[in-house]
């Protein structure tokens, strides 16, 4: 069966893929639009993880300032091109790290921001914790590495939960990002102020 030009428009209206990609994506899975998109997907994210060595020395600084100007969030998204920086898309990716970070206040990018000592210091707490809760040594050391992965999920950014889909974590919406958008793209930094906070 052939591949009609009206399926290709919905796929590439659906992915944001290009139409050869779309047309081939379709050709190989006999038509089924839902396969044809996973195909995308795939592809897309092995072409991301291909794609991260690259430099990022563009990109654009995104404020959000929320309701009422109690509180307010910076954050620095990279890219390769400027031209990438000024699209639609690029300036809806980094206004949506910058809500998730008014959000749920991370304290650092990724876990390897995380100071050594603040990583220890954490997992000593749990374990004492544990340890504390009648648990033995070898069980309170696995139990504080639980309780170390639910720590990232709540200070570390790309180890949350997206704000607007809480089924992605916001590293693979990031992974997603890149496969669309087509280039390299790090969030740098941010910083997050609150009336009255530190």
């Amino acid at each position: 069966m052939a591949t009609t030009a009206e399926q290709i428009k919905l796929l590439r209206e659906q992915t944001g893929a290009g139409m050869l990609d779309c047309k081939k994506a379709l050709d190989l899975n006999g038509g089924d639009s839902a396969k044809a998109a996973a195909w995308l997907m795939e592809k897309g994210l092995a072409s991301a993880a291909k794609k991260s060595s690259r430099q990022t020395n563009e990109g654009l600084i995104q404020s959000y300032v929320h309701a009422g100007a109690r509180m307010a969030v910076l954050v620095e998204v990279n890219c390769e091109t400027d031209f990438v920086a000024r699209t639609p898309e690029f300036k809806a990716l980094a206004h949506d790290i910058a809500i998730q970070v008014a959000s749920t206040n991370p304290k650092y990018v990724r876990k390897e921001d995380i100071p050594a000592d603040v990583l220890s210091a954490q997992t000593e707490k749990y374990k004492q914790d544990a340890v504390n809760e009648g648990k033995p040594a070898n069980i309170a050391e696995r139990i504080a590495s639980g309780r170390m992965e639910k720590y990232y999920q709540e200070v570390v950014l790309l180890e949350q939960a997206f704000v607007k889909d809480d089924e992605v974590k916001m590293s693979e919406m990031l992974k997603s990002a890149i496969a669309k958008i087509g280039e390299n793209i790090v969030i740098r930094r941010f910083i997050r102020y609150e009336l009255g906070g530190e």
